[in-house]
């Protein structure tokens, strides 16, 4: 049967375009279909817009750190709407160029939304294209629990584009998006308040790494109040009243309710069942949130249907977009580059751009205690770091490693504190490749510098 394309993706996101592209540089014709911007969550709603917020959100600190040094800073301004909208200029601009890049490895973009018809056929504004093979790569959205008022709050996607800035913001959500966002607003000059379910921030992280991250936001005056949850919300004269589960909890009132309490795999609208595609359930915990699907696939990213694959987050696994990224990559070297193989979904680093900042890569300490028990032995050090020598502030770093004392090796290293992010990258080769505790002892350390502690803990 002869095909329209070799390869046919759906979504234009990190996992769609670094799979299209790799199968394209193999020769095989390929066509991606993006109803939205070109670039996906990662540079639309998501990594991108949120670290230049990050950025922007760190200067009043350092305008109130140069003191120390001896600056004398005037007065500061911040315009936020100019902020807004240069992210939003520089979002466009990337999302232009990565359609350059698609232009220049011969991938067709097609604008619109792709539909399923059969497991050889989508359909795109009304056109049936066929493919030998099809990947899914559509990621996943923001969703919102079925309570009273939630109309009245915005989630991720519309935080890039508010009108004004804040003057109090509410967030639920206790992960990385919302305790990432808690900490951009703050740093920004709203008042934060950020409500959680549970007794901690960031469930599933390292216990170390969850208290840290704490501590540091109340410093900064972040509020958190915790093991409630939002039962209503009600437009009053300009702001909201939010009524939270606490029997001893005033009402909150906010100008702007940030609901980041989860994500769900986009697979509304597909098509899957016409070409017989399984999904798996993949609930999203919490009150009012109903059971949704992610897609099921194998360790080489196939369906059930065999020449239709899926990448990123709408199959539910690692849900960061380095991961989406080499998904594709191994997809389209596996069906198109002769080299059949699978992505690796452990060791996999990861940051939390908070205030303070922190990284990740490996087992935490629970994980190792319960896999290991006894022998597992724990490194740690928690010092303020010398930047701070002059600045008069208490902030603290803190880096850890886990590591399995029947073989030496280190099976998970963690930081909270400036920089964590750009040392964990450094320091997860070394987890990957399966260093020991006495090969990071005898490393020689750069100094003076907060990473060399992670090869002087003793």
């Amino acid at each position: 049967m002869t095909f329209d394309y070799d390869l046919f993706v759906i979504g234009a996101g990190s996992g769609g375009l670094a799979a299209s592209k790799r199968a394209a540089s193999y020769g095989a014709k390929v066509a991606i279909a993006e109803y939205d911007l070109v670039g996906g969550t990662c540079v639309i709603r998501g990594c991108v817009p949120k670290k230049l917020m990050v950025y922007g959100s760190h200067f009043p600190e350092l305008f109130s750190d140069a003191s120390g040094y001896g600056w004398k800073v005037g007065k500061a301004e911040f315009d936020w709407e100019y902020f807004i909208t240069s992210i939003d200029k520089e979002v466009r601009r990337l999302s232009q160029l990565h359609i350059n890049f698609l232009e220049k490895a011969g991938v067709a973009l097609i604008s619109g939304r792709a539909t399923l018809v059969d497991p050889h056929t989508v359909e795109v504004n009304g056109r049936k294209i066929t493919a030998d093979k099809i990947l899914i790569a559509v990621g996943g959205r923001p969703v919102k629990p079925d309570l009273p008022g939630m109309e009245h709050g915005i989630t991720s996607n519309e935080i890039f584009h508010l009108k004004e800035q804040p003057k109090h913001i509410v967030i639920i959500g206790a992960g990385y998006i919302g305790t990432e966002f808690a900490c951009i607003m703050r740093g920004l000059g709203s008042e934060v308040t950020q409500i959680t379910r549970g007794e901690k921030i960031l469930n599933g992280f390292d216990e170390d790494v969850r208290i840290e991250i704490e501590e540091g936001m109340t410093n900064h005056g972040i509020r958190l109040i915790k093991n409630n949850v939002v039962k209503a919300i009600e437009r009053i004269p300009e702001r909201l009243k939010l009524t939270l589960s606490g029997d001893d909890q005033e009402p909150l009132i906010a100008d702007v309710f940030l609901v980041a309490t989860g994500r769900t795999p986009n697979v509304d609208e597909l098509g899957l069942e016409n070409a017989g595609i399984d999904v798996v359930a993949s609930s999203i915990e919490g009150p009012g949130y109903p059971t949704t699907n992610a897609i099921a696939v194998n360790e080489y990213s196939q369906t059930s249907q065999p020449n239709i694959f899926a990448v990123g987050d709408v199959t539910d696994r690692i849900n960061l977009t380095p991961v989406a990224i080499g998904e594709g990559r191994a997809f389209a070297d596996t069906e198109f580059g002769n080299n059949r193989r699978e992505f690796s979904h452990e060791t996999v680093p990861t940051a939390i751009f908070s205030n303070p900042e922190a990284a990740t890569v490996g087992w935490t300490e629970a994980e190792a205690r319960e896999k290991l028990g006894d022998a597992v032995k724990i490194f740690r050090t928690r010092f303020r770091p010398m930047y701070h020598s002059l600045t008069g502030k208490q902030e603290k770093t803190m880096m850890k490693l886990v590591v399995d004392g029947n073989t030496d090796k280190v099976l998970g290293a963690h930081m909270v504190g400036e920089s964590a992010a750009e040392i964990i990258q450094g320091v997860a080769i070394a987890v990957k490749m399966g260093a020991t505790k006495k090969d990071f002892d005898a490393t020689v350390g750069v100094h003076p510098s907060a990473a060399e502690e992670f090869v002087t803990m003793r």
